[in-house]
């Protein structure tokens, strides 16, 4: 979502004449985009702020140098303390609220003109009335593959987690609204879509006859033309509904691949968790998946070390993952985050303990990746070619399941000719993160040319 919102913030400078450049050095404007969801995220905000200081001038003649914002997550959480730690900062604004961009890039100008002093930075983390999106412009292309945000925000609370203190209430675009920023995203060349929310499968955008759920959504996104692929992330097991089920089952452009958290697989901590969901209703939800969706790939999220977790509860964990069976999967240490429910909590876990679950849970997830990716050696896949490799020659894409999958062609022109479209290959290696392959046998890859 931050990558979204990110693309997002480009849009909306455009017309200001503002477009994006490669380093630091050469910009006029410099936004971090942050993340709140674990305390090493917002540290690494402070530290890559002491080292864009040397880039700003604060001193008599204040704002010589790069105008500098701070969005997202941190900035909502932390703003006023923000300008105390780093009085040089021209902007901190939540994500609700970048679409005042503009007027917030006017105003650091006046100030910068006005010899305002440091520590004076322009704050603006409301929550406000309106929605973001009906004030944003037109979405610019994304490439081939393309992120949409349709839903924010989460009424969940789970006890440990800031989203809902940092991105609100949940909110659902209207249909429409997704359905006109999706075809600009088509118009763009994406051929694939990533619906985005916090809790997206909690959507209930308004229709025209009416609220619509996710898998509403997804029937009438599939019908555009020229839109090969939808996926969306992240899910909650509370809102995996019967409806959302079945269109992995009918929808052909829904790819079989669904990340889908669990947290933890011992039902006392899911309870400390406020995850409102027992191991036993997920597994329910798993077996239900599997039956529509055969070929279903799974992805999930960890936390280890939840105030109060035992060794016996951590290995009630790694049995659920042995039930499962997992594609891949995220998984960290528990982070305190001020203001959670979880902060409060007795019977913290020691570091150490901490450390050796992480270092057990991996170990278990990876030999699963790659027995995962390992069975696809040998088989021809459709690969969407959205990157450039390390040469001119090669691209990377993304398989149904999600695979990273690296190809070298034969020639620059076969490669140009690939990118941003839809090609078979023929899987030759597996490896813990990706796959690579070739152009099946008898597949046109290139400019009138067919693979040997």
């Amino acid at each position: 979502m931050n990558v979204y919102d990110a693309r997002r913030m480009a849009d909306v400078l455009a017309p200001l004449g503002y477009a994006e450049v490669d380093t630091p050095e050469a910009a006029d404007l410099i936004i971090l985009n942050t993340c709140h969801i674990r305390e090493k995220a917002a540290e690494k905000v402070y530290s890559e702020l002491g080292r864009l200081r040397v880039l700003k001038n604060t001193g008599s003649d204040a704002g010589a140098g790069p105008m500098i914002g701070v969005a997202g997550c941190v900035a909502q959480a932390e703003g006023a303390e923000m300008i105390r730690r780093a009085p040089y900062i021209d902007m901190v604004f939540g994500p609700q609220t970048y679409h005042r961009l503009p007027e917030m890039v006017a105003r650091a100008h006046r100030n910068a003109a006005a010899g305002v002093g440091p520590g004076r930075g322009i704050i603006d983390t409301d929550f406000p009335a309106e929605a973001k999106f009906d004030h944003l412009p037109a979405a610019g292309a994304q490439g081939a593959s393309a992120f949409l945000t349709v839903q924010e925000g989460c009424d969940r609370f789970c006890a440990f987690c800031v989203v809902p203190y940092t991105r609100g209430a949940e909110y659902s675009r209207p249909v429409a609204a997704v359905l006109d920023e999706a075809r600009l995203l088509i118009d763009g060349g994406a051929r694939e879509i990533t619906l985005l929310g916090q809790n997206v499968n909690a959507y209930h955008g308004a229709g025209a006859a009416g609220e619509v759920r996710l898998a509403g959504l997804i029937e009438v996104l599939a019908a555009l033309p020229g839109l090969e692929r939808i996926r969306y992330t992240t899910s909650h097991p509370r809102d995996m509904t019967a409806d959302l089920i079945a269109a992995h089952r009918d929808i052909d452009a829904l790819m079989p691949y669904l990340h889908l958290p669990v947290q933890s697989g011992a039902d006392t901590v899911l309870a400390a968790m406020n995850r409102q969901h027992t191991g036993d209703d997920y597994l329910r939800i798993i077996d239900d998946l599997r039956a529509a969706r055969p070929d279903l790939a799974l992805s999930s999220d960890f936390i280890v070390g939840h105030p109060g977790e035992t060794d016996a509860e951590f290995g009630a964990t790694l049995d659920l993952v042995r039930t499962v069976g997992y594609a891949q999967a995220y998984s960290f240490k528990y982070s305190s985050r001020p203001g959670t429910p979880a902060a409060g909590m007795d019977e913290a876990v020691d570091e150490a303990v901490k450390s050796e679950r992480l270092a057990r849970l991996r170990a278990l997830l990876n030999e699963q990746q790659l027995a995962f990716n390992g069975s696809f050696v040998g088989r021809t896949l459709p690969v969407l070619f959205d990157r450039r490799g390390r040469t001119a020659t090669q691209l990377a894409g993304r398989s149904p399941w999600m695979h990273a999958v690296h190809v070298d062609f034969a020639d620059t022109a076969a490669a140009n000719a690939a990118f941003g479209e839809t090609r078979e290959v023929e899987i030759l290696s597996a490896h813990p993160h990706s796959l690579a392959g070739r152009p099946a046998a008898g597949v046109r890859f290139g400019q009138g040319e067919t693979a040997a």
